[in-house]
């Protein structure tokens, strides 16, 4: 099945009350753990990378490994920019043929973020492809940039509604507790601010900072409005630990030998949280 747009995944999942899963990737081995788990649980499935990733690797990359491996499955496939940094960034995930694009001015003053985010709206919608933007600032660490806990700024309702209307943005990732990275402690979900918004604006809310969230509060605030949840760290954490293990084993050195171990690890990851956010069976 060819790749397909982001809104035809994330629009479902709105209007049918579960979420997407939006899987952040950093080599072949895990591009192949998440279509296995989606393919085996018969679940739409998000693709992502963030800057950080495709200055590692060019985007042209892994949009190929992700084509390869859409091109094969009997389930629908997008391929996102996460935490896209800038208009030039953008523009690059578009030439590479992503099918969505997030565009993080939430470091912005209030119109800054509005303005850069039309910007690429207007851009992007050329090419039928639609925006994530963000508004209100997520805890932790993503890629380069880190938001300490007393910075983070809650997204405020009001402005939500007006952001949208003003942006044309398809998807709103909104910030209500949550951060990039591993939790020092359980996390606080503010549940009343995600039905505020989500009965203030029209388009699927998403829910950064999804790995370590306890499974039954994602699934809360899918209830809530939530339609798309993102999952980073803890695919990078049970990769690499799958791949120590084999290491252990100081006579081991051809690398399909622990990158196949990371790949099961992940792909067993993945299924959990498809089941988490009920998106098995969607495709």
């Amino acid at each position: 099945m060819a790749l397909v747009s982001s809104a035809e995944l994330i629009t479902q999942a709105q209007r049918e009350h579960y979420a997407i899963g939006a899987f952040n990737i950093e080599n072949m081995e895990m591009a192949q753990a998440v279509i296995a788990a989606g393919t085996e649980l018969r679940s739409p499935l998000l693709f992502q990378t963030t800057p950080g990733t495709l200055k590692y690797a060019d985007p042209r990359m892994f949009y190929a490994i992700v084509k390869t491996l859409a091109d094969e499955a009997p389930i629908p496939v997008a391929l996102h920019l996460d935490h896209g940094d800038s208009f030039a960034r953008s523009c690059e995930a578009i030439r590479a043929g992503y099918t969505s694009i997030m565009i993080d001015g939430s470091k912005l003053p209030f119109e800054e973020n509005i303005a850069l985010t039309k910007r690429v709206v207007e851009v992007a919608s050329s090419s039928n492809i639609p925006v994530e933007g963000e508004l209100g600032t997520i805890g932790g660490k993503e890629d380069s940039h880190e938001v300490k806990d007393k910075d983070a700024l809650y997204t405020n309702v009001d402005q939500a509604e007006e952001f949208v209307d003003r942006t044309g943005c398809s998807f709103l990732a909104v910030a209500i507790g949550t951060a990039h990275g591993f939790y020092k402690g359980t996390p606080k979900l503010d549940f009343v601010r995600i039905e505020q918004i989500a009965k203030r604006v029209s388009v699927p809310l998403v829910l950064h900072g999804g790995s370590g969230i306890p499974d039954e509060d994602v699934q809360h605030a899918i209830r809530l409005g939530m339609s798309k949840v993102n999952f980073a760290t803890e695919l990078r954490w049970y990769f690499t630990q799958a791949c120590r293990k084999v290491l252990t084993d100081g006579e081991i050195f051809d690398p399909k030998k622990y990158g196949s171990a990371g790949r099961d690890a992940v792909r067993d990851f993945v299924k959990q949280k498809i089941v988490v956010c009920g998106s098995g069976g969607k495709a």
